[in-house]
């Protein structure tokens, strides 16, 4: 059966490897309406002068995906529309007038990545064929959260497969379902993963706010390369119930907006009234994470600075010395720290994803609907190799590893675990704190996009999200400037439960740097540089 598979999939592997290269060469620009730019405080103010309505909002958002998700750039960032959502927009408006707004997300479109249950009329598949049918009509505490603050769930965006979780090859962005999610900025170029459809939606304004999730860098790095504020918060701030599972001890879901102060909003309305904060501590949760947003938040701070190894993403260092000049200039003192070594790091967390991976996702599958056939990791494998779309880009050799690992009891996990929380947090960024008196640290989020790579797979160019990731910590990233139209991010990074410093830090910083890139929807950058080239003057 398996050689059977393997020989129908090479032709469909090669055409689909030959329709993204077509797609992505023939490009057309944007030919939608501008995108609503207004912050979640604009719109707010809007719907409660009447001066537009949530059922509008809905209308235009959809239209807005129907011109350049759907056509246009074809951008693939939302998987599903909500059936419900001008049903839930018609209520939301009709509560506002007769009783005012829950609170400032009251009548709010947003979109939710894919991995997260609603009780909504749709699956959740993290963008797998194998859950196509996963409609389980419960809300994820965070989803019911945001309705309890009168949020419209708006729908569902695509992702990198299983969280880009099934192959070293895999495509970010890319699912079975969902297809190739496309950057806003330059076309051909990566949204990064896994939170792909999450990022570029916000950034091509498709709604003014979306949820991701981050095992090790799926919030930042997205927002990051779209050109996006994303939080990955404290691990156990928000409850994870509910959502497909890559490892518990590092996945969170997180907000992922335009700007700052959108993202405290959204997440002091994830948190909601009860937070989860697992284990229980006693400055786990604010009750409004917008409180310390001043543009005085800096003064007087002192930072530590990172810095990736001399000569590599050089192109990132005056782009990040003007941030740091910005940070100066807004009151921080800077103190040049040592970044810690993660080559450990990476080990214990190889044995720990893939640990893990296998004992959730078992434990979530057998608690989907009668109808989902793969209800075990080793099922799922089984229906890959019957499934030729699913393989046809990139194999599963991740699910196969995972597969094989030993239970969560195994003394190799257990100690994996430990030193992995260790030498990220304890050895790693709280060393770094308590040494050199730091009140958070910096760095650069991640390099530029690099293009998409349907054979060899997204290549990174390096980043700063595994120690916050594997060591529960909350990491925030806002945008620090571009190269050739490409956003680059600026990392902030604190003590558990330091979310409202570091909002507080990257608001201030935000507000001086103004470094946010609006998407031009360029097809690649050497089409565009070839067509401005001077003519060659003839011999």
């Amino acid at each position: 059966m398996l050689a059977a598979t393997n020989d129908l999939g090479a032709p469909l592997r090669s055409c689909l490897r030959m329709l993204i290269a077509m797609t992505l060469a023939a490009a057309p620009l944007a030919t939608a309406d501008e995108a609503d730019t207004r912050s979640l405080s604009e719109l707010r103010a809007d719907l409660d002068a009447r001066k537009t309505t949530s059922v509008e909002l809905v209308q235009a958002l959809t239209r807005r995906i129907e011109a350049i998700d759907r056509n246009g750039p074809q951008l693939r960032s939302v998987i599903a529309i909500n059936p419900d959502a001008l049903n839930q927009a018609r209520a939301l408006d009709k509560e506002l007038q007769s009783k005012g707004a829950r609170s400032p997300l009251h009548g709010i479109p947003v979109l939710v990545k894919d991995n997260i249950e609603s009780a909504d009329p749709m699956p959740t598949t993290a963008g797998s064929l194998a859950l196509i049918g996963n409609v389980t009509k419960r809300d994820a505490p965070i989803i019911a959260n945001l309705r309890k603050a009168g949020a419209i769930i708006l729908g569902k965006t695509n992702l990198s497969e299983w969280a880009n979780f099934r192959s070293r090859s895999s495509i970010s962005g890319w699912s079975a379902i969902g297809g190739l999610t496309r950057n806003p900025h330059v076309l051909d170029r990566t949204p990064c993963g896994s939170s792909a459809g999450s990022g570029v939606a916000v950034a091509a304004g498709l709604a003014p706010v979306s949820i991701g999730t981050e095992t090790d860098g799926s919030i930042v790095c997205p927002s990051a390369m779209n050109g996006i504020v994303g939080l990955k918060p404290t691990l156990g701030l928000l409850s994870g119930k509910y959502i497909i599972p890559i490892a518990h001890s590092q996945d969170t879901a997180g907000p992922m907006t335009s700007n700052v102060k959108d993202a405290a909003l959204l997440l002091t309305a994830l948190v909601g009234e009860a937070p989860a904060c697992d284990p229980p501590s006693a400055g786990c949760a604010k009750s409004d994470y917008t409180k310390g947003l001043v543009p005085t938040a800096l003064n007087g701070k002192r930072i530590g600075v990172w810095r990736f190894e001399p000569g590599r993403n050089a192109y990132l260092d005056p782009v990040y010395e003007r941030a740091l000049k910005h940070l100066k200039e807004a009151g921080a003192t800077l103190i040049e720290v040592p970044t810690p070594k993660v080559a450990r790091v990476d080990e214990a967390e190889d044995i720990v994803l893939h640990a893990e991976f296998k004992a959730d996702l078992n434990a979530y599958l057998a608690a989907t609907p009668a109808k989902i056939a793969a209800r075990t990791l080793e099922q799922l494998i089984q229906f890959n190799r019957r499934t030729p779309a699913e393989l046809a880009l990139f194999g599963q050799e991740t699910f196969e590893k995972a597969n094989a690992m030993p239970p969560l009891s195994d003394t190799k996990y257990l100690t994996a675990r430990a030193d992995a929380k260790r030498l990220a947090g304890v050895e790693g960024i709280m060393r770094n704190l308590a040494e050199h008196k730091l009140d958070l640290i910096v760095a650069p989020t991640t390099g530029v996009a690099p293009r998409v790579d349907s054979i060899n797979g997204t290549r990174s160019p390096g980043s700063f999200s595994s120690l916050p990731a594997v060591s529960g910590y909350p990491h925030l990233t806002v945008p620090m400037g571009e190269l050739k139209g490409l956003p680059l991010g600026i990392s902030f990074i604190g003590a558990p439960w330091s979310e409202d410093v570091l909002l507080a830090a990257g608001y201030a910083f935000e507000q001086r740097a103004k470094a946010r890139v609006t998407p031009k929807f360029i097809p690649s950058i050497e089409a565009q540089e070839k067509a401005f080239a001077p003519a060659m003057a003839s011999p």
